[in-house]
């Protein structure tokens, strides 16, 4: 498995995991509270903080166990952290096109929210989701890619 196929798996897990999170976190308060004193700012924030932090560190941590477990196999210390090919390229390129257009559609959404006047919870959540909605389906499209070929 190449370096970026690694890497999009921990990118497809972090962002699912933390989006989940974040999910529940605010559909929770969705029934208790109106959604005008819903306080989504704070958690919203600190959910696309920890995808960045969590993804840098799940990076670092998969290539510590990467170079770990070829040096016990004998491989030697080499990591392919920069070895991209042209598949690799073709793949990502694909994949990012896939998503950019999902989220294209979704802030397009957020555009159709605004110009109605929704609470400003919609139009975040709908930018939110839209973005997150096109990460998941990127590495999606990726990972499809990488095990079906290209």
């Amino acid at each position: 498995m190449s370096f970026e196929e690694k890497f999009t798996w921990v990118s497809a897990v972090v962002s699912l995991l933390v989006a989940g999170v974040y999910a529940t976190f605010v559909v929770g308060r969705l029934g208790s509270l109106p959604v005008a004193e819903i306080a989504y700012q704070g958690p919203l924030l600190l959910a696309i903080g920890a995808t960045i932090v969590v993804t840098i560190a799940g990076t670092i941590l998969m290539s510590i166990g990467t170079a770990v477990s070829a040096e016990i196999r004998g491989e030697g210390p080499a990591l392919d952290i920069d070895r991209k090919d042209e598949r690799d390229e073709h793949i990502d390129r694909r994949g990012e096109l896939v998503g950019y257009y999902v989220s294209s559609a979704g802030a397009l959404g957020a555009l159709a929210l605004a110009m109605l006047r929704y609470d400003q919870f919609w139009i975040a959540n709908a930018l939110y989701l839209s973005f997150a909605a096109g990460g998941l389906v990127a590495s999606t499209v990726k990972l499809i890619a990488y095990r079906r070929g290209f």
